[in-house]
């Protein structure tokens, strides 16, 4: 791509907004909508078939994930990926060993330390980025980033390297459409989080105040939802001896133990009640509260309406959710249905409002331009350029999903490079990678990890095969509707093998 090619995409995207109308949104761009809300954008031939199956069946469809079949291929693809299929227990138990073997300075114990945690980072996002390009269950995959993100556990953190798998595979992606209080009771009791956010350390004699905090301040009823400090630390004290015994996990596998000797055994007084001393059901009994509580409501209806709606969702859409997720007890699905049924999810102000996040617009891009996909290592590479690597969130609040966090010129620039390295067929996604020791150091790092979970891409035994760029009428037929008739006009003017490249480094592209 020319510098100046590159300099005009860069001034339209910065100066790219949403241009608001209060006025339902028209049919033939409904089907567009709905696939870049409900789905990670449109694959090739999908407007047509969401436009013939009606847009209404579809959101029915994508709310009941399991009466869509999956592909035989991606199936037997997935089933593939042994780690990822590993228990909690397994998982720890292999990492520890290798630890150990490192620490006893074993001979090339370093290097297959570094070989089998590639393998194992590897897998992990070959398996959460096939499913999010490839699904047809895309609002399910839509939701496990959502979740995963609202539960964010930082996989540089120690032993959690070992545990975001099992985190993702037992405590989020089996509830992301069902009961919020199954959800966070998953959470709650797997060893991945009660790691991350210290509740492992907390004792009657020792209060970690940690996963209290962030229960109530990002999981529930959030910030503003009318606790105080004293709140905070009586959860902590209810949740003293919810922890997990390394030990037990890498022989039984057992990935949650109440420990009653922790456990704070007095009386709490939280949310203005008295709790009177009951063990483990002291823990059980604050995750019912919080999990049906009207601020959580409201909390998770505002977020979730900014992720599908617009980043300063209508309070009266998100009124509306808050009191469906009241009535129905908190079940997700019921929530999601109001707000995708409702006319402020249609109207054409939504059409274009949210910015992609770096997640987002790398999938996208994967599935607009139905690139083969046998190495996600440039997709995975491409995020952490980006600012937002998989499962590399340091904090427990998570990536944002809001314009004001992502659309700067540095992170336009880095955009626009891969969206034509993609158009351009440059990035080796269709060969597959061999397992050898990664090159040091590594091309990205998770700051504090003590074994880089960082993708790397070591030479294919086979010469790669040469680049086939993106076909670009294919590629602007597949996001009809998606595409504004001033981008369309430039990007007619330009030559045939510009075109594909403009069109994922436009700026209607980046939003949806």
């Amino acid at each position: 791509m020319t510098k100046r090619l590159l300099l005009a995409l860069l001034a339209a995207a910065s100066a790219a907004a949403p241009v608001l109308h209060a006025a339902p949104l028209p049919a033939d761009q409904q089907a567009v909508h709905v696939l870049n809300r409900l789905a990670f954008g449109p694959r090739p031939g999908d407007v047509e078939r969401v436009q013939r199956m009606g847009v209404q069946r579809y959101i029915d469809e994508q709310l009941h994930p399991e009466t869509i079949p999956m592909p035989a291929e991606l199936n037997a693809r997935l089933d593939a990926l042994e780690t990822v299929k590993r228990s909690a227990g397994t998982a720890l138990g292999d990492y520890i060993e290798l630890r150990k073997q490192v620490r006893n300075e074993e001979e090339g114990a370093k290097q297959r330390r570094r070989i089998e945690q590639g393998r194992a980072t590897r897998e992990e996002a070959e398996a959460r980025l096939v499913r999010a390009v490839e699904s047809p269950r895309q609002l399910e995959e839509v939701m496990v980033d959502f979740w995963y993100n609202h539960f964010n556990v930082f996989a540089g953190k120690g032993v959690d390297r070992a545990l975001v798998a099992s985190y993702e595979r037992d405590a989020i992606r089996p509830y992301v459409l069902g009961s919020f209080r199954e959800l966070l009771g998953a959470t709650a009791r797997h060893p991945a989080m009660l790691f991350y956010l210290d509740n492992v350390k907390g004792k009657a004699q020792g209060l970690n105040e940690n996963y209290a905090r962030e229960l109530m301040e990002l999981h529930t009823l959030g910030v503003d939802g009318g606790y105080s400090q004293r709140d905070v630390t009586e959860l902590a004290r209810m949740l003293t001896g919810w922890t997990f015994d390394q030990r037990r996990l890498v022989r039984l596998n057992e990935t949650f133990r109440f420990d009653a000797g922790r456990h704070d055994k007095g009386t709490k007084t939280w949310l203005g009640h008295e709790i009177a001393p009951s063990g483990q059901a002291e823990g059980e009994y604050a995750l019912d509260v919080l999990a049906t509580h009207p601020a959580t409501a409201r909390h998770l209806s505002f977020q979730l309406a900014q992720y599908f709606v617009s980043d300063a969702p209508p309070p009266a859409l998100v009124e509306r959710m808050a009191q469906a997720w009241l009535a129905s007890q908190g079940d997700i699905r019921t929530v999601l249905k109001t707000m995708f049924s409702s006319a402020e999810f249609m109207d054409d102000a939504a059409l274009g409002a949210k910015f992609k996040t770096p997640y987002q617009f790398v999938v996208s891009a994967a599935r607009a331009s139905s690139a083969p996909l046998a190495n996600v290592g440039p997709l995975v590479n491409t995020m952490s350029q980006l600012g937002m690597p998989l499962y590399g969130c340091q904090t427990p609040d998570g990536y944002k999903n809001t314009q004001e966090a992502w659309l700067n010129p540095d992170a336009l620039t880095r955009r626009i490079a891969f969206a034509t390295s993609l158009a351009q067929g440059r990035l080796p996604l269709a060969t597959r990678p061999v397992l050898a020791p990664p090159p040091a150091p590594m091309m990205q790092n998770l700051a504090g990890s003590d074994a880089s979970p960082a993708m790397f891409m070591p030479p294919p035994r086979t010469p790669p095969a040469p680049p086939v760029p993106v076909d670009p009428a294919r590629l602007q037929a597949t996001l009809a509707g998606a595409l504004s008739p001033a981008t369309l006009d430039t990007i007619a003017r330009h030559p045939d093998n510009l075109r594909a490249a403009m069109v994922l480094g436009s700026p209607d592209f980046m939003q949806h």
